[in-house]
């Protein structure tokens, strides 16, 4: 089993952790050759090395001023990223204008990825992409993070967020590609030093807002920061993700034997080495990891019981706890000390948000502990696709395994808006979706939800 370690201790974008993936031993060639598939925009991919203070790292560069195959040119040319902020940002603070993503077939021929993007599209696209299994799913759960993370600032529904913050090109890049040299170094684990934001004032699609940006905030919930402080921003929301995301335990070295080292540098040669290091370890096989091939991701199992509690409280405690980026939260009746009866409260979290949901435990119950386990679990490949029906477009959740469509599900929100709308019983309207999504004949015979 193999356990990558990431030393932000100055710091995490986006590109620095691709760099030092590549310093670490990931094949570049291999990265963009993968990328290159994807629906979106030519770029040249490379890297530099540098001196941050002595150390010696990896630069990444991409160059998305060349030609495609049409003979469009595309003016995103990140020279040096240039136009990032202290650590090349991995998103761009200065493109503050729209891009139009109409384009007629005078115009685009093929449908590519570019400007700032709707989550759903990415998500779409990833869902589709040629994609080693556990590389989509890390992807995927990084995407709809940020989606979620963009949607709650701007109260909009996920699907519909444009990534300005984190949507341009480059970062795409970024993302895709050091989901793709983690599969490249076989990663089964990753862990994370506690993570600095750095200060000052920094212009976003939306304005001028202070470090940490508004996103990166978001996504941080529940990962551990450091007390390490200079001016600019230190973390961007692509890194933050990463963390938030990808990240399973925070601290020093974990045990085990380290085997490789690796440096990814920003841009700016600062006071302090503004490098990230990354370290690959073997280590000994969690009992908690799957012992197959199939992708499976780690998850906090949180739990106490209560004998004081109303139905009211705990309405109240559910939606505290789902806020704050819990996956699931469920009630159990149980019988306690005194032949009392109870309630067992069960959270489930993203590892790395485990102790801030700990913390609305002890915060919002009467509880005097919260007992803490690592599970794994194995999910479906997911993505969204929109259903035309008689009353208007909603939103299904696909589930497919092995390449196959297994599952079928309406949004709930949506078929909810549609029966009040039309007045119609909910149970109608989730048939007549799912009939309208049988009925186009492009997905297979998946499972259909009840």
């Amino acid at each position: 089993m193999k356990t990558l370690h990431i030393d932000c201790t100055f710091g995490i974008a986006g590109d620095m952790l691709l760099a030092a993936l590549v310093d670490l031993g990931a094949d570049l060639d291999q990265i963009a050759t993968a990328l290159r598939r994807l629906p979106i925009d030519p770029f040249e991919l490379g890297t530099r090395p540098v001196d941050r203070c002595g150390i010696r790292a990896r630069l990444l560069t991409i160059d998305l001023d060349i030609a495609d195959p049409h003979g469009h040119v595309h003016g995103s040319h990140h020279d040096d990223h240039s136009h990032r902020d202290h650590h090349d940002a991995d998103h761009n603070h200065d493109h503050d204008h729209d891009h139009d993503h109409d384009h007629d077939e005078h115009e685009h021929e093929h449908e590519h990825v570019h400007g700032h993007h709707r989550a759903g599209d990415i998500l779409t696209m990833i869902a589709a992409a040629d994609l080693p299994n556990r590389a989509r799913h890390r992807a995927t759960a990084l995407f709809t993070a940020i989606a979620e993370a963009e949607g709650r600032i701007h109260g909009i529904d996920p699907g519909e967020v444009h990534l300005h913050e984190v949507g341009a090109m480059d970062s795409i890049i970024d993302i895709l590609g050091v989901c793709l040299a983690l599969e490249l170094l076989d990663i089964d684990r990753i862990s994370a030093s506690p993570v600095p934001v750095g200060h000052g004032i920094i212009d976003i699609a939306h304005g001028r807002f202070p470090i940490p940006a508004p996103a990166t905030l978001e996504l941080l919930k529940g990962v551990p920061l450091s007390d390490f402080d200079a001016p600019g921003e230190l973390t961007t929301p692509t890194g933050a993700a990463f963390l938030g995301v990808l990240v399973e335990r925070f601290g020093g070295l974990p045990a085990g034997r380290p085997l490789r080292i690796g440096y990814g540098a920003g841009n700016r040669d600062s006071a302090h080495p503004n490098v990230l290091r990354s370290v690959l370890f073997e280590a000994e096989r969690s009992s908690t990891t799957a012992h197959d091939d199939e992708p499976r991701e780690s998850i906090a199992v949180l739990e106490c019981q209560l004998d004081d509690v109303t139905g009211e409280q705990l309405g109240h405690l559910m939606g505290l706890l789902l806020e704050a980026g819990a996956l699931d939260v469920f009630y159990t009746p149980v019988t306690m000390k005194k032949s009392r009866p109870g309630t067992l409260i069960t959270v489930l979290a993203p590892w790395p948000r485990a102790g801030a949901q700990e913390r609305l435990l002890l915060l919002h119950t009467s509880t005097f502990g919260v007992r803490r386990h690592e599970s794994s679990r194995r999910i479906l490949d997911r993505r969204i696709e929109v259903v035309e029906t008689e009353w208007g477009e909603v939103r299904v959740k696909i589930g497919s395994l092995d390449g196959r469509d297994i599952r079928v599900a309406p949004e709930y929100d949506d078929i909810h808006r549609l029966a009040l709308e039309n007045d119609h019983p909910l149970a109608d309207v989730h048939a007549r979706v799912l009939e309208a999504y049988a009925l186009r004949g492009d997905s297979g015979s998946p499972a259909l939800n009840p």
